[in-house]
């Protein structure tokens, strides 16, 4: 085709103006008509498929470029002919005269975000064509910026409708895994596409306009990362920051918009692109009537009148950072807050919330977010904001949500994504209580079952259990399931997400039994409604592995979780950190077993695989190697041990600090390895150095330490210096006595070392 430059005897090729995952744009001149054209070429059907699956494609290509071709709005790049030439699938459309809003960003702005304006503008274009391609039953399936073009009117035209489809089911586009993960492009798919195996609808397209989007608006798409599965799981389970967090003088009213496109479950999302026209139209009547909170009445005037521009557009607003006053009768509070100066039957009254001074605040910022050990425990669908365009009464409040109630919803939006950044950092504690002022405020205007109170109680008991505060979490949790089992239903994935989480609690109470019953009962349910491999019901397929094994039932154990990760295999990809995850817990199962050499194997495999996809000195990377240390302390190749170990504390130290618990714990390993090869001196000196910062760093009654005080005694007895070890032994025992209680087994097997030890020293029964 290069060669002869001419397509059909019709279409001259020019110069290639685009190159991208399904081929190349080349300008080129429709000689029939006399009209400049772009010809995209798809790339080449190949000797390697069959000839039966050959006329499948193409007959498939035929049916989508016929959609593509229908397709006549003003918004949407006309397609005027398709063909196929020298094995080569070709599609001829209009030649655009303009550039795709990633050239916007990157080449004409310098990657900074485009003007408030143009960005409602770009908006505005986009939903009007999507609104049309989605009343026609066509779902583009790939919107990103390199498919939405500006021409140089101003005019906007979405690209490659029906070629995205046909892409994605024929593997024209290259895949992220290989396995069951649907065409999109990682910075834009939606959390569906990420799933894989359900069906795609327009709410797909309406989640990839908002990250384009949030894109053109702050510079940046909603997860920034460079690695591909971050990217991916940021998108399935990371709530975005907010725009404003990234660009404070963009409109509320455009972060919400965004932030709601991006909701994570699609029934969450506006309803339809008309819903986007509506609340991107520019401009807020003024003045604003009288308005009331459930429980209040009267006048009420926030802040003072002003003149500003609201998405591009000068008109009349009010600033609610200012004062709220006005003459009012109280009836029942609607809300807590400082006590009023004035009369509790009428009066002038200060805000009824403290919260009203906060609306224009921005909500925290985001990052990583960890797993914890043993469980998969990344967050499961329901646990984010469910966002509501128009809130609807509160179950028995006395007046609808009027609009004090909607900034004071959006105020409680903001503090909801700000307990989610506190606990992205790790400060559960702090977390936990703005959840809990959001779930009491929530359940004031919203009732006790809203959605949105549910979905932050929710979050409060996440952050409770990640606090440790397994009992009060167990009670939230319980709490939110019962609530939700109302008014979602039973069998709702949301439902679902809530008692699963409540096995994952009582798990860590140590009800192990109770704990298997529930994740039983939800895996039956998921099994049921969404398909044996869909990637929740293998979550809860490996949590209920995890137990089985804390039940000691290791063959089922083992059995559960190989079948996990030989489906996530499938599904995810072999290096995907969900695949990884559940082929740690394997070779965890293994050594239990008594089958270290197997288990060695698996960790090592486990750790190189992490080492690729998320780094060296990832954590869950030294965990696989610090586990395949184990291995080798148990296969008697202490010497390999120890050479791990050493390796292990120093990449520990570099990447999170000399006393870090888990540099700790490879250092621990060490000194046992070195026991084993019969270094006690070594080995003593290493154990009472790593005592020591553990005593500092956790605690003298830490478990931890007191594995290291036991180790102490141990070297002290090889070392022939028995009444120092007794010492040691007896201060261990004494300790698990106060904590634990006399008849606990680690109580007793302390008390057993400190027996043996008085024995060897030839003094008869311990005292």
């Amino acid at each position: 085709m290069a060669d002869t430059r001419l397509i059909q005897g019709r279409y001259r090729l020019h110069e290639v103006i685009g190159r991208g995952g399904m081929g190349e744009v080349w300008r080129a001149t429709d000689e029939a008509l006399g009209r400049r054209v772009a010809v995209k070429c798809l790339r080449p059907l190949g000797p390697q498929r069959d000839p039966a699956s050959l006329t499948v494609l193409r007959e498939r290509f035929r049916r989508e470029a016929r959609v593509a071709a229908a397709l006549q709005h003003r918004g949407i790049t006309v397609v005027h002919d398709f063909g196929e030439s020298d094995g080569v699938l070709f599609l001829v459309m209009e030649l655009l005269d303009g550039h795709n809003l990633s050239q916007l960003l990157g080449d004409k702005n310098g990657k900074a975000p485009l003007p408030v304006a143009e960005v409602v503008d770009i908006a505005t274009q986009v939903a009007d064509a999507l609104a049309y391609t989605h009343r026609q039953g066509v779902v583009h399936r790939d919107l990103k910026p390199a498919n939405i073009v500006r021409l140089g009117d101003g005019a906007v035209k979405i690209c490659d409708f029906g070629i995205a489809r046909f892409a994605a089911d024929n593997g024209i586009t290259s895949r992220l895994t290989g396995t069951g993960i649907a065409m999109g492009t990682p910075h834009y798919m939606s959390p569906e596409q990420i799933g894989g195996g359900g069906e795609i609808d327009h709410r797909s397209d309406l989640y990839s306009l908002g990250c384009v989007l949030y894109e053109i608006a702050t510079g940046v798409p909603p997860f920034d990362l460079e690695d591909t599965w971050a990217v991916l799981v940021g998108h399935r389970d990371t709530t975005p920051a907010p725009l404003r967090s990234h660009r404070p003088e963009l409109p509320a009213a455009l972060d919400l918009l965004v932030l709601d496109l991006l909701a994570k479950a699609p029934e969450a999302r506006p309803a339809d692109a008309t819903e986007i026209r509506s609340r991107l139209a520019p401009g807020r009547p003024a003045p604003r009537p009288p308005l009331a909170l459930p429980g209040w009445a009267g006048r009420i005037t926030i802040g003072r009148p002003a003149t500003t521009t609201f998405m591009g557009a000068p008109t009349a607003a009010y600033d609610p950072a200012t004062a709220l006053t006005g003459e009012w009768t109280r009836a029942i509070p609607a809300l807590p807050g400082p006590a009023s100066p004035a009369s509790p039957a009428t009066g002038t009254l200060a805000p009824p919330h403290p919260l009203l001074a906060e609306a224009t605040q921005a909500a925290a910022p985001a990052s990583a977010q960890t797993s914890a050990p043993g469980h998969d425990h990344s967050t499961l669908p329901g646990t984010g904001l469910v966002p509501l365009p128009a809130p609807s009464p509160a179950p028995g409040s006395t007046g609808p949500v009027t609009a004090l109630a909607s900034e004071l919803l959006a105020v409680l939006a903001g503090r909801h994504r700000a307990g989610l950044g506190l606990g992205r950092l790790g400060r559960w504690e702090e977390a936990a209580e703005v959840h809990r002022t959001v779930v009491r405020d929530r359940g004031q205007v919203l009732g006790a079952d809203h959605p949105d109170t549910l979905a932050s109680r929710y979050e409060l008991a996440f952050a409770l259990a990640r606090s440790a505060r397994h009992a009060d979490a167990l009670r939230e949790f319980g709490a939110v399931s019962e609530g939700r089992a109302r008014t979602l239903g039973t069998d709702h994935a949301d439902t679902l997400a809530a008692r699963q989480e409540t096995a994952y609690v009582l798990g860590g109470l140590g009800r192990h039994a109770e704990a298997h019953s529930v994740y039983a009962a939800v895996l039956g349910v998921r099994e049921r409604t969404m398909g044996q491999e869909h990637p929740d019901t293998l979550r809860c397929r490996h949590n209920l592995a995890f137990t089985l094994g804390r039940l000691d039932r290791l063959p089922e154990a083992y059995a559960t979780a190989r079948e996990v990760a030989d489906a996530r295999g499938r599904l995810l990809g072999a290096a995907h950190p969900d695949t990884l995850a559940t082929r740690h817990e394997v070779a965890h199962l293994l050594g239990r077993l008594g089958r270290w050499a197997d288990a060695l194997t698996q960790y090592r495999e486990v750790a190189d695989a992490r080492a690729t996809a998320l780094g060296a000195d990832h954590a869950d990377t030294l965990a696989a190697r610090y586990e395949a240390g184990i291995c080798l302390g148990r296969l008697g190749r202490a010497e390999e041990a120890a050479e791990l170990y050493r390796e292990l504390a120093a990449d520990r130290t570099r990447a999170v600090g000399p006393e870090h618990p888990e540099t700790l714990r490879a250092r621990h390993g060490l000194g046992v390895s070195l026991g084993r090869l019969g270094r006690w001196e070594d080995a003593l000196a290493e154990a009472r150095a790593v005592c020591g910062l553990r005593t500092r760093v956790l605690g003298p009654d830490h478990p931890d330490t007191l594995v290291s005080r036991r180790e102490i005694g141990i070297g002290l007895g090889w070392l022939g210096r028995h009444e120092d070890a007794l010492e040691e032994y007896r201060r261990v025992a004494d300790s698990r006595t106060r904590t634990l209680g006399a008849a606990h087994p680690d109580t007793l097997a302390a008390r057993a070392d400190e027996a043996h030890c008085t024995q060897r020293m030839g003094r008869g029964q311990r005292r």
